[in-house]
């Protein structure tokens, strides 16, 4: 059995449900402290992070990840109890196993391969770990870049272990993700008897061309690296529950996924001129939960693109789809952020596993990426 997969074993047998880290941390703590590394714990509210660094120098490599999983949905309904790991068919078993905790498992085992070899490296190397990314994701990673960027730190490179993979291990690398914009839109009407439409106003009626409008309109084209910016209806709420009443309200939940081609503000000033255009009396609260961000060809593609072809034997592709992650709040204080890990086909699933075969190369990709950023540049 290989380090590598022994940790990643030993993490994925703690029940670390969203936000409690379960042990998960102070387990990595203890093996970069033997290595030298400066530990920062880091707890805001009840989510335990950790920010640890060796080295004062630049350019800084970070590892960032979380310790938090998903609950396991029906435990009868796996194979082999999801906090216990479980090794069948050449397939590693458990909540977490690609969510992300195999990729915490490399990244620590890479370090200790890479400083066993390189001890005088250029550079620095930090992780940034969280347990607060599977849920509202207020205290965790967004909290520690706060805390670096008050005191002026600033990072060159940051690999986040996201399981990005999509066939093979190896064949995606995330390069950038979109931002995500959601609206709560309330439009005002008048409640009244339904069978006297003189008296009443139908906020659903009211809000329906408009809903048509944004549904049409085409918001950008996307660019080389992102899709065209998408507007979505997730949710619409009205009614008092009985069949004569027509509702004084309408709630709509909407959400984009921009890309770099458009900013926040725009969007919200064109939602709000369909809107107006279409007379409706409305209240609209806006939440941005993440800005879009993009690591063009550089360095750190190069690096870990040229790491995963000698380890996976596999050219990746860089791509920008899926939901939003932790990156985009590192993004605010590192030039160059990816994200790279396992097959994603499991997670959040039922019997979540990885390939026992693909979790020694994993690990061979972070520390031959760690040469080439630090030792051969």
């Amino acid at each position: 059995m290989s380090d590598t997969l022994q940790l990643a074993q030993d993490l994925i047998a703690r029940r670390s449900l969203t936000p409690d880290d379960a042990g998960c941390q102070e387990l990595l703590i203890a093996r970069l402290e033997k290595l030298g590394f400066v530990i920062e714990r880091m707890r805001f509210g009840n989510v335990d992070n950790f920010w640890a660094r060796r080295g004062t120098a630049r350019p800084v490599l970070v590892f960032a990840g979380h310790t938090d999983v998903v609950p396991s949905g029906p435990v009868s309904s796996w194979f082999s109890p999801p906090f216990e790991p479980t090794i069948r068919d050449g397939m590693l078993y458990g909540r977490g196993a690609a969510d992300m905790k195999t990729s915490l498992a490399a990244f620590i085992t890479a370090i200790e391969a890479f400083l066993a070899a390189h001890p005088d490296h250029q550079g620095s190397i930090a992780l940034l770990i969280t347990s607060d990314e599977e849920g509202v994701a207020v205290d965790g990673t967004v909290r520690v870049v706060e805390a670096l960027q008050a005191r002026g730190e600033l990072l060159d490179y940051c690999i986040v272990g996201e399981p990005t993979s999509n066939q093979k291990v190896g064949d995606m690398i995330k390069n950038g993700r979109r931002g995500s914009l959601s609206g709560t839109l309330i439009v005002k009407g008048i409640q009244g008897h339904i069978a006297y439409p003189h008296l009443v106003k139908n906020p659903i009626h009211m809000a329906a061309p408009a809903i048509a409008e944004l549904a049409a309109t085409v918001w950008d084209a996307g660019n080389e690296y992102f899709p065209p910016t998408s507007w979505q209806v997730s949710n619409i709420n009205g009614g008092t529950g009985a069949t004569n009443v027509v509702p004084g309200t309408v709630e709509i939940w909407f959400n984009f996924r921009f890309s770099t081609a458009r900013t926040e503000q725009d969007l919200k000033d064109q939602v709000h001129a369909i809107l107006d255009k279409h007379g409706l009396e409305y209240d609209l609260a806006w939440e941005l939960s993440g800005k879009p961000y993009i690591t063009p060809q550089g360095n750190l593609v190069a690096a870990i693109s040229s790491a995963i072809e000698e380890s996976y034997g596999i050219t990746p592709e860089l791509s920008t789809s899926g939901g939003t992650s932790d990156g985009r709040f590192i993004a605010d204080i590192c030039a160059q952020v990816i994200e790279f890990g396992p097959l994603n086909a499991t997670i959040h699933k039922l019997n979540e596993c990885v390939g026992v075969a693909d979790i020694e190369p994993l690990k061979q990709t972070f520390e031959r990426t760690l040469v080439k950023l630090l030792v051969n540049p």
